[in-house]
């Protein structure tokens, strides 16, 4: 595996990984540029943990080309890891220990941890410092580990599923802390969810993955340029060649890409499809 010269977070051309008879990535493709929120969504299978562990250097490629905040994820994973915060999508915090007390490991074995910015975001939760971790929900477990996450002053963020098992409120609360962080510098997000819908007022790029490759990777802004939705009658007659068609109780949905507007008009409601839409679709 060689390694790209790339002002990218991260560059990730043509990776592979083979297990078996499976090709859990193939050929697979990622760019991730500085100050930017991109999802990354696929079902189940498509290979996105094997993507996240392959980023995170848990993971050795077959072939390809990657970088990871100026590394070799493989060779180098300790240096990444003072570039890369990463939350997965299962917890992982000792719950045995107080808060208080892993608020003074973090502070002394990462040298990029600001303890000022931790008590701050731990200020405006639930979680108190002389509470242990397994006493707390998973909820406040999860604003907790984003706290001591967005306290660490990196490059990249990976999220794993963040937000699995966590009820409305907490995800609501997850992804304003989180966008409140983002909004006051210029850290990277990659994040993986299969709650679509609720992500899709943060990212700016989303990359769909689909059998270890990438099938779609456009900025949010390039998505609402290019694809549009028509719903029209059972019965109407419609221009071009569509990404798909769906029958709805308000009528026949069209999915296209590249389609001028002004060849719809009269023919129904125009939109822009949603993220969910757009998966399906592709």
């Amino acid at each position: 595996m060689s390694v790209a010269n790339v002002a990218n977070v991260i560059e990730a051309r043509g990776l592979t990984r083979k297990f078996g008879a499976v090709n859990a990535l193939d050929g697979f493709d990622l760019a991730v540029s500085p100050g930017r929120i991109v999802g990354l969504i696929g079902p189940n299978g498509s290979g996105k943990t094997t993507a996240l562990r392959a980023l995170l250097g848990l993971t050795r490629l077959d072939s390809g080309h990657l970088n990871v905040a100026g590394c070799d994820p493989w060779k180098q994973r300790e240096s990444l890891m003072r570039e890369v915060a990463y939350i997965p999508d299962t917890g992982i915090l000792p719950r045995w220990m107080r808060v208080c007390d892993l608020i003074d490991h973090v502070e002394a074995v990462h040298p990029a941890f600001d303890r000022d910015k931790a008590e701050q975001l731990l200020a405006k939760t639930p979680v108190t410092a002389s509470r242990t971790i397994g006493g707390l929900s998973k909820g406040m477990q999860v604003q907790l580990h984003l706290s001591l996450i967005l306290a660490i002053n990196t490059k990249l963020l990976v999220l794993d599923e963040p937000t699995l098992g966590l009820d409305v409120l907490y995800r609501e609360q997850f992804y304003d802390t989180l966008l409140g962080d983002f909004m006051e510098g210029r850290r990277s997000i990659l994040v993986t969810t299969h709650e679509v819908r609720e992500i899709e007022h943060v990212l700016t790029d989303v990359v769909f993955i689909r059998k270890g490759k990438s099938v779609l990777a456009e900025s949010i802004d390039d998505i609402r340029a290019q694809f549009i939705k028509l719903t029209t009658n059972a019965g109407a007659t419609v221009p071009g060649t569509f990404l798909s068609r769906r029958p709805t109780l308000s009528g026949v949905e069209y999915l296209y890409r590249n389609q001028l507007r002004q060849t719809l008009d009269g023919l129904g409601a125009t939109t822009t499809p949603n993220l969910v839409e757009l998966f399906v679709a592709t």
